[in-house]
C-alpha cells in the first residue's frame, strides 16, 4: 500500500480519533506504533465494533483495544507469500516489519490480488406488503419507493456491488412485476439477479427454502426496506473470524424513561435515578448465514429471523453479533420515509 503511513496511530491516541483515521483511510484498519515508528499492534474494524459490543467508551486509549499480537510479514516476502499467508490466515492486511519491528509497509490483498470479487450470493427480502407506509404502497411495493432518485432496493443493490458482491436472489411477492421489470437479470449492474417467488409469505427466514440449491460459502440476507453505509465485506470477514454459523446486525437503541425509577430493596427505598437512559442492541434486519444454518429452514414454511436464529443457538452453534456504527435507517413508517429524503446521499 503506497499511503499506508496514513493509517498509523499512536497507543495512546483516542479510540475515538483512530476509528475517524480507520473510516478515512477506507481500509478498514489502523496500523499502531511507537513515536519511533516499531509496531505495537493493529486495530481493525473487528476489534472496534467487538469494543463497541463490550459497551467501551470512545474516549479510551487504542492500546486498550488493539491486537497487541498480529500477523506480520518480512518486507523480503514475494507476492505469493504474501497471499499464501492471507489466504490461509483469511487476512485482507498484512504489516511489512523488519528484524527490528520497524514497520516499513502495509499489504493489502486488493492491492496484491485485485479488487475482491466476492462469489457469495445475497439474498434481498423484497415481498412484504409495506402496510404502514399506505397510501404510498397501495400501487408500489415499498423497496420500489424512491430515495435519492431511485428504489430503496437499487440503493441497496448498489451498495454491495460496489463492495464486489455480484451473485443477488431477490425474494418477491406482493407486485412482484414491479420489481422483477425494473431489475430484469442484473445485467445493467453486471451482476446476476435471479427470483424467489413467493406464493404465501414465508418469512425473512423461511423464503431462504425457494433457493434453487443451498449456497455453498457464507451468504447474505438482508431486508429490502433499509439504507445503510455499512461495509458489508467488513461483516463477512466478521462472521469468518468468530467461525459463526450466524451473524445478526445489530444496532444500539437508547431508550429515555421518562420517570424517576426508584431502586428498591424490598419496601425500602436506596434511590432514585431521574430520567436514566437505558441502552439495548436491536435487530438491524442484515445476516450473514453459513450454509448448515439451511438445516434449520424448513420447506415452504414461514420462519422469520429471529426464530432461525434461536434454532441455531438451540442446536449448539455460534451466533454472532456484528456491531452497526455506519448509518443505518429501517424505512418502516412514513417518518422514517420522510427522514431519509433529508439525510440520504446515496
Amino acid at each position: 500500500m503506497k499511503d499506508w503511513k496514513q493509517v498509523i496511530v499512536s497507543p495512546e491516541m483516542s479510540l475515538r480519533d483512530a476509528l475517524a483515521r480507520i473510516d478515512a483511510s477506507g481500509i478498514q484498519l489502523a496500523v499502531v506504533t511507537d513515536a519511533d515508528g516499531r509496531l505495537q499492534g493493529l486495530l481493525s474494524d473487528g476489534d472496534v465494533r467487538r469494543a463497541l459490543l463490550r459497551g467501551v467508551d470512545l474516549s479510551i486509549r487504542t492500546a486498550e483495544v488493539m491486537n497487541p499480537n498480529p500477523v506480520v510479514a518480512d518486507p523480503a516476502w514475494s507476492r505469493q507469500e504474501l497471499l499464501a499467508v492471507m489466504r490461509r490466515k483469511v487476512l485482507h492486511h498484512i504489516p511489512l516489519v523488519d528484524a527490528n519491528r520497524f514497520v516499513t509497509g502495509l499489504a493489502t490483498l486488493d492491492e496484491l490480488a485485485g479488487i475482491v470479487q466476492h462469489s457469495n450470493c445475497v439474498v434481498l427480502m423484497a415481498g412484504g406488503l409495506g402496510s404502514r407506509l399506505r397510501p404510498l404502497t397501495e400501487n408500489c411495493p415499498k423497496p420500489m419507493l424512491h430515495v435519492g432518485g431511485k428504489p430503496i432496493l437499487e440503493n441497496i443493490l448498489e451498495g454491495f456491488v460496489e463492495q464486489g458482491f455480484c451473485n443477488f436472489f431477490i425474494s418477491v411477492n406482493y407486485m412482484a412485476e414491479t420489481i422483477m421489470d425494473h431489475f430484469g437479470d442484473g445485467s445493467r449492474w453486471g451482476v446476476s439477479i435471479r427470483y424467489l417467488r413467493e406464493d404465501k409469505r414465508l418469512g425473512t427466514a423461511g423464503a431462504l427454502s425457494l433457493l434453487p440449491s443451498w449456497p455453498q460459502e457464507p451468504f447474505f440476507v438482508m431486508n429490502g426496506d433499509l439504507l445503510t453505509k455499512v461495509r458489508f465485506d467488513a461483516m463477512l470477514q466478521f462472521h469468518k473470524e468468530h467461525q459463526a454459523s450466524a451473524t445478526m446486525a445489530v444496532r444500539e437503541y437508547d431508550f429515555q424513561v421518562p420517570y424517576g425509577v426508584v431502586r428498591m430493596n424490598g419496601t425500602r427505598i436506596e434511590g432514585i435515578d431521574e430520567k436514566p437512559v437505558q441502552k439495548f442492541f436491536v435487530n438491524a434486519g442484515i445476516y450473514v448465514l453459513s450454509p448448515d444454518v439451511m438445516n434449520h429452514v424448513p420447506s415452504d414454511q414461514y420462519l422469520d429471523m429471529p426464530n432461525l436464529f434461536d434454532k441455531v443457538t438451540a442446536a449448539g452453534k455460534t451466533a454472532s453479533a456484528f456491531p452497526l456504527r455506519e448509518y443505518w435507517l429501517d424505512i418502516g413508517r412514513l417518518e422514517e420515509f420522510e427522514k431519509a429524503q433529508d439525510e440520504w446521499t446515496g
